[in-house]
């Protein structure tokens, strides 16, 4: 009896974690996440980067799952010597919305609806690739479709988003493009 009750209790918990979808984690449906620019694990053409325009690239992506009320999208670099650098924060882009395009103005609100924060340079918009000269790092495109719009002001970081996205993740999609100098 008490083997019964430990075991519906370890898998009630298992069963509650799985279901927290918070960025990161399992349990939320996947988004696929494409560039007409580049392919996944491809070298992001360089006028996407410092050494360009810095234009931002096309994106485009899967519809979302039904309930979505929002979608937020984080690109940033893991391998920055300083620990992750933020180069764009997109947030409350409407549901139907399933792309954008190259070259988006570094504006604090979207034409057609959304908001931009701050990257790693305290800029709102999008920064591109630009690593230290010799090494070839990543940059990750992260889209999450919210069951919530978060009506953070704009100019919000990646952190703030984060925290503000806990909990509200129904699905999100990955993609990784390479740049080095």
């Amino acid at each position: 009896m008490c083997y019964r009750v430990f075991l519906i209790a370890v898998l009630s918990l298992a069963l509650l974690a799985a279901c927290a979808a918070e960025p990161g984690q399992e349990g939320a449906m996947k988004l696929d996440l494409t560039s007409a620019a580049f392919s996944e694990g491809d070298t992001i053409p360089t006028q996407y980067t410092c050494d360009g325009d810095d234009l931002c690239p096309p994106l485009s992506w899967s519809a979302p799952p039904d309930g979505t009320r929002s979608l937020a999208l984080i690109c940033d670099d893991p391998d920055a010597p300083v620990g992750t650098w933020v180069h764009w924060v997109l947030y409350d882009l409407p549901p139907g919305v399933i792309s954008l395009a190259e070259g988006i103005p570094p504006d604090e609100e979207l034409a057609g609806g959304g908001r931009q924060g701050d990257n790693g340079w305290r800029r709102i918009g999008y920064g591109g690739p630009c690593p230290p000269k010799g090494s070839t790092h990543r940059y990750v495109f992260k889209l999450y479709a919210l069951d919530a719009e978060l009506n953070l002001s704009p100019g919000a970081t990646s952190k703030e988003l984060l925290k503000a996205m806990e909990g509200h993740v129904l699905a999100q999609g990955q993609l990784t493009g390479r740049y080095g100098r």
